[in-house]
């Protein structure tokens, strides 16, 4: 299901109750009241893929941003909220096509923007817009000093550099571990932050990464030589940083050379689609660091997830989770900016919102512009019949 009808959303509402909607949503129950709510409407410029192999990552950005917006009237700071969806594609050119259009259209504000390629492409042309963009996934490290780009996902390498440490702990002395990644900007900032975070010049991390094709949908015997060189350099543990289809593919692979020793990675790892497409076998044990996991314990995801899997038939992602903080982001600056905010008035905005009451947990943007957020360690496994990610700890507050 792509999106909530409103029978739907009043049905939830009335099953989350008062008090769990502003749990949910972050809002102060006692403030809701004294709202003033406003006739003028907001224009929000969405940039998400609609097409091609990052599909599946644009439809949760998506979903997450529509959700917040059902659970709250379809309104942003007391304004209605007009959302215009345009395809980020696949490449930096698409996705520059696809501000270009919403920027014609007079946005208040942007979001989504699933691909790191297009995160970079666009910088300039946001930055000169004076158009704030609050992004909910593409976040590579090299993105500083900007003015009006702000994320609510996390900086690419924080994903690798939160579970470095654990790694580190959990390798004997005479190990071996083995970085695979595909040649792609975001996959090159996790492995920076997973080799500096586990000690750049522990012998047990091997000197040799394995680089394989960066194609976001590779053919099933794309990584065979790959996997052959991984294997004979005999790891004790592996770490790899693919996502998406490429994930399915290089684990089964993995699977099917006889490797049954640990896999470690960044969750994108076995987010979203791909532990659907995985047997148990394949996946079950591989430990995976991220920003949230969908069995976090708090009063705000306890609400999220559960309305979330009502409306939407599956677990949230931290795709999903990210756009529906964007949301409630904006929701706060609109509110803060006035009555007749203009983009650069939003901006300035965005910088006083504050702490964000996130199915996450609380979390608040830093001097980059990123959230400082806690990070969580979590194992795929059955939980029931269903192959899941399970949280198992907290690793560490990053940001």
């Amino acid at each position: 299901m792509s999106q909530m009808d409103r029978r739907q959303a009043l049905k939830l509402l009335a099953a989350l109750g008062t008090t769990g909607l502003a749990a949910a949503c972050g809002t102060d129950p006692d403030s809701t009241s004294a709202e003033v709510l406003s006739d003028d409407p907001v224009r929000i410029g969405m940039i998400a893929p609609q097409t091609g192999s990052y599909k599946p990552i644009g439809e949760e950005i998506v979903n997450g941003f529509q959700f917040y917006l059902e659970l709250n009237d379809q309104r942003l700071g007391g304004h209605p909220v007009n959302l215009v969806i345009a395809d980020e594609g696949e490449t930096a050119q698409s996705g520059k096509a696809a501000l270009d259009g919403l920027l014609k259209q007079n946005v208040l504000a942007l979001t989504g923007v699933a691909n790191s390629a297009v995160m970079t492409g666009i910088r300039e042309a946001v930055e000169q817009a004076r158009v704030p963009l609050i992004g909910s996934n593409a976040s590579p490290s090299a993105l500083q000093s900007v003015v009006y780009i702000w994320r609510t996902s996390y900086v690419n390498g924080e994903s690798g550099q939160a579970l470095g440490p654990y790694v580190a702990s959990r390798v004997p002395r005479n190990g071996k571990v083995v970085i695979i990644a595909p040649q792609t900007d975001i996959s090159r900032d996790v492995v920076e932050g997973f080799r500096t975070s586990f000690g750049p010049s522990d012998k047990r991390l091997s000197s040799t990464i394995i680089w394989t094709s960066g194609d976001s949908n590779p053919g099933k015997s794309a990584y065979a030589n790959n996997v052959n060189q991984l294997m004979g350099l005999n790891p004790d543990a592996v770490f790899s940083s693919h996502s998406d289809t490429a994930a399915v593919v290089f684990l089964k692979q993995l699977y099917a050379s006889g490797y049954r020793k640990q896999v470690y990675g960044p969750g994108f790892l076995t987010e979203g689609t791909v532990l659907s497409q995985l047997k148990p076998q394949e996946a079950d044990g591989i430990l995976t660091s991220l920003n949230y996991s969908g069995d976090l314990n708090n009063a705000a995801n306890r609400q999220f997830s559960s309305a979330y899997r009502k409306a939407h038939g599956t677990p949230p992602t931290t795709y999903a989770m990210a756009s529906y903080d964007a949301a409630q982001v904006l929701d706060k600056a609109i509110r803060l900016a006035g009555a007749r905010p203009t983009p650069q008035q939003l901006n300035l905005a965005l910088g006083k919102v504050g702490q964000i009451d996130s199915p996450r947990g609380p979390w608040q943007f830093n001097q980059s512009r990123t959230p400082q957020q806690k990070w969580y360690l979590r194992r795929a496994q059955l939980d029931g019949q269903v192959l899941s990610n399970v949280l198992i700890r907290e690793l560490s507050t990053l940001g």
